[in-house]
């Protein structure tokens, strides 16, 4: 089995002309931009015939990764995939030919287009195992028995990844976590009554980066990046509870995905301070604006809305769809008016099409019981409303806010057969899971209120098998996966996209491997205007091109194409390369996910 390579001085233009010949012959003396393009579609065509259909000797495993390259490949020469994504890969190939230097193409250009070629040929840098596989050959008991030795293997080795994440159910960790949160109560004048009242962590949210120095553990530069956000009026916002979580010892990494999480990045804030004033208009990714018929609603689907009557939480995510709308963690001002809720429940009543509310914004949970009664009332009181969704971080963020009370109220919403309420949460990594958040969820159960959980596969939380453990142990406590979200294409957010292939390569290899009732979660990348694009299959993107830095640019489809004419969403990927080199930095061998680089 060959070394994997994984470094930018492994990958270069006399690498890619060696690994090119049969697809660039006859290519020289051809000037005519759309001749070479015919030419090249119909040489990749031959070198995939001969690899997928007439050579015997490549396995399924090789001709896949063929036919699957050769797809891509056939989309990158194509006149419309140079028009949408500004770069056209046969004026690269047309000057290679003719020596001409292209000093802007970079080692994750290269890397991308080797190993499409390697794919093409049938000769991937990686193999599925080491082990001569003797199932295949045998039969009834002994097959059997093979079978599930080579089963036991496979589940002996995923359980070695699941070790590297320690979850915060842990009596280490609880140990470890109870001595912290005692200096972080005492540090805000708290005590262990006040610490379970979600009124008191409400009250006492850490919004100041003198707040969070007593609270918690950081390095300067980190403090200073907080005050310097705050100075600039940029919305932050930690609850005690969630900074009991962040360990005293922050330099082992155990933390490190729920500290992404709320400590904002240099490239964050500074994309921020320089949107204000017209941070409305830039930072709406989804393009919330054009999709809000009325003041609250939010509508891209037939029969489902978001209505968001809380515009704040008590916690921020420095990912947050949102960021642009959100002022400040608990703003004063976030609740909607009298008359703005007036015109959403009309508006809602004039649309009996509409049969599920998803009631979020902010954290609608923050709101006092009687608030979110009135809310959640007037909304069931629509005959024609039968599923009422909430969408909140509280279970994660604040736990002790589920209390017996409040998940009686959500349950006197249930009528079973007529109209369901259930909650939707948002956990990260399975550090954030505790004892406290088990009982938040558990009471929700009790009285009949299933809870799912949407997660983002960001950076911070993309290693091996991190999202399986995740999975593992939502199911134990009772959540069920229901969304994994691709971070959206906002340039203030780079550091925490990862590349669409990785998320292929997670679902294919590592989600897969999963009873199904484990993984029930659907991948998706939220098109703006327009929604969820279901990321499993091809068929719903396109892949136009590779840039000179290795970026792909992908068209995504809007899920309505089979019904309505509707304009793709064109998006431009974080490199293969790059990703790699960061995972490297932080301690994981690139190596071990060398096939990212054949998932497109």
């Amino acid at each position: 089995m060959p070394t994997p390579w994984n470094t930018a001085a492994d990958y270069d233009r006399q690498t890619f002309l060696a690994e090119a010949r049969e697809l660039l012959a006859g290519l020289p003396g051809v000037t005519d931009r759309e001749a070479a393009r015919e030419l090249l579609f119909h040489r990749i065509d031959a070198i995939a015939y001969r690899v997928v259909g007439q050579d015997p000797a490549f396995s399924l495993f090789r001709r896949s990764l063929s036919r699957d390259a050769a797809r891509t490949l056939q989309t990158l020469v194509l006149a419309r995939s140079a028009e949408l994504a500004g770069f056209d890969l046969v004026g690269v190939l047309q000057d290679l030919v003719a020596d001409v230097p292209r000093p802007e193409l970079q080692p994750g250009f290269w890397a991308e287009l080797i190993h499409l070629l390697r794919a093409l040929h049938g000769r991937p840098d990686l193999d599925l195992s080491e082990e001569e596989d003797t199932f295949d050959a045998l039969s009834g008991r002994e097959a059997a028995q093979e079978r599930s030795r080579q089963l036991d293997v496979l589940w002996t080795q995923i359980e070695e990844r699941l070790a590297h994440f320690p979850d915060g159910l842990s009596d280490e960790a609880r140990q470890r976590r109870r001595a912290w949160r005692e200096a972080v109560w005492t540090a805000l004048g708290g005590d262990r009554a006040r610490w379970d009242d979600w009124h008191w962590q409400r009250d006492h949210v850490i919004t100041s980066a003198e707040a969070l120095t007593r609270t918690v553990r950081l390095d300067p530069a980190q403090v200073e990046l907080v005050a310097r956000a705050r100075r600039g009026r940029l919305p932050f916002g930690i609850t005690p509870y969630y900074a009991s979580l962040l360990d005293d010892d922050w330099e082992t990494g155990r933390d490190r995905a729920l500290r992404a999480q709320v400590l904002p990045p240099a490239e964050y804030v500074d994309a921020l301070l320089n949107a204000q004033g017209t941070r409305a208009h830039s930072l709406d990714f989804m393009k919330e604006a054009d999709t809000s018929p009325v003041d609250l609603i939010t509508r891209r689907y037939p029969a489902i809305v978001i209505l968001k009557p809380y515009n704040t939480c008590p916690q921020i995510c420095v990912y947050c769809q949102r960021n642009w709308e959100i002022e400040e963690a608990l703003a004063s001002d976030a609740l909607a008016t009298p008359e703005q809720l007036d015109q959403a429940i009309a508006w809602l009543a004039a649309h009996p099409s509409i049969k599920e509310v998803l009631v979020t914004g902010g954290d609608p949970l923050t709101l006092e019981d009687d608030q979110l009664e009135e809310v959640l009332g007037r909304v069931a009181a629509l005959p024609h409303i039968d599923m009422i969704r909430i969408g909140t971080r509280t279970p994660v963020t604040m736990p002790m806010r589920i209390t017996a009370p409040l998940a009686d109220l959500l349950a006197s919403f249930r009528e079973p057969g007529r109209r369901e309420v259930v909650v939707v949460t948002h956990f990260e990594q399975v550090y954030e899971v505790t004892i406290d958040t088990v009982r938040a969820i558990e009471r929700l159960r009790s009285r009949g209120i299933a809870v799912y959980n949407q997660h983002v596969l960001q950076f911070h939380v993309s290693r091996r098998f991190e999202t399986v453990a995740l999975r593992l142990l939502l199911r134990r406590i009772g959540v069920d996966p229901y969304y994994t979200f691709v971070p959206k294409g906002k340039s203030e957010l780079l550091g925490y996209r990862v590349p669409i292939a990785r998320v292929l390569q997670e679902r294919n290899e590592e989600a897969r491997l999963l009873p199904g009732i484990r993984r029930t979660d659907e991948t998706v990348f939220n098109v703006p205007r327009l929604g969820k694009n279901h990321v499993r299959a091809m068929q719903n993107r396109d892949l136009l091109a590779v840039l000179p830095d290795g970026s792909r640019v992908y068209d995504f489809h809007p899920w309505e194409k089979h019904v309505l004419e509707r304009e793709a969403f064109t998006s431009v990927d974080p490199p293969i390369l790059d990703y790699l080199s960061r995972l490297q930095a932080i301690g994981e061998d690139p190596a071990a996910y060398h096939s990212i680089w054949y998932y497109y």
